[in-house]
């Protein structure tokens, strides 16, 4: 499946064309799944401030590691400092993956909740340089899942803490699918996951959106290998 890919200058502008596109998600509404991560936070804090009315949306996220959500690596704990606090109205909803309750029993918990969902309307992923998106890993058996929308992981890298992860037949379950990528250290896998066959070896190259549109933001760096 084709991928509708941008590049731009910079981490930078990357995270400014993702902001965009949030704010417009935004002033549409739907079901949106959030990401962890550098770049993403620095578009999370440009789309609050570019649409401060987040009311008609839902916000799922992708992954999370077990941990308490004011921990500093909780992805959780990311996005409501840089997107959710500041927003003036916030969304509909926040369905939030409790890593602290360990890996099993919050990957039932989300599931539970995602019951009755649906399709998502954007997903939002980045790329690790070994090719995994949400906590889903190189060669691991969970890429492997497809009776389930939720599941408990081990770490697959840094930080080593256990993981709560969308599967990969949840994760493509939208209508837009769209990786934010940024880095030279990224560049290898940009170029397996987007234009290489498709392997478990490389998660992101068997990430696409089932009833839709994917699409790639990525700065010049992560893409000096296309």
């Amino acid at each position: 499946m084709t991928v509708d890919i941008t590049v731009v200058a910079d981490a930078t502008e990357a995270a400014r064309l993702l902001a965009e596109r949030l704010a417009e998600q935004a002033r549409a509404g739907g079901n949106v799944v959030l990401t962890g991560g550098s770049t993403p936070r620095r578009a999370y804090e440009l789309a609050a401030e570019l649409d401060p009315d987040w009311s008609g949306v839902e916000v799922w996220w992708g992954d999370e590691r077990c941990v308490p959500p004011d921990d500093e690596r909780s992805n959780y704990g990311m996005a409501k400092a840089a997107l959710l606090d500041p927003l003036e109205q916030g969304p509909a909803e926040i369905h939030r993956m409790r890593g602290e309750l360990a890996r099993e029993a919050g990957a039932a918990e989300y599931e539970s909740e995602l019951a009755g969902a649906g399709t998502f309307d954007l997903v939002l992923l980045g790329l690790g340089p070994d090719g995994h998106v949400a906590s889903l890993f190189p060669g691991f058996p969970t890429l492997d899942v497809t009776d389930r929308d939720v599941l408990g992981s081990e770490a697959g890298h840094e930080p080593l803490v256990d993981r709560i992860s969308l599967t990969l037949p949840r994760l493509c379950a939208t209508r837009e699918l769209l990786f934010l990528v940024a880095g030279e250290d990224k560049a290898d896998a940009v170029s397996r996951a987007l234009e290489g066959e498709p392997s478990k070896e490389t998660p992101g190259s068997l990430a696409r959106a089932a009833e839709g549109t994917t699409r790639a933001i990525l700065d010049r760096a992560a893409a000096a290998k296309l």
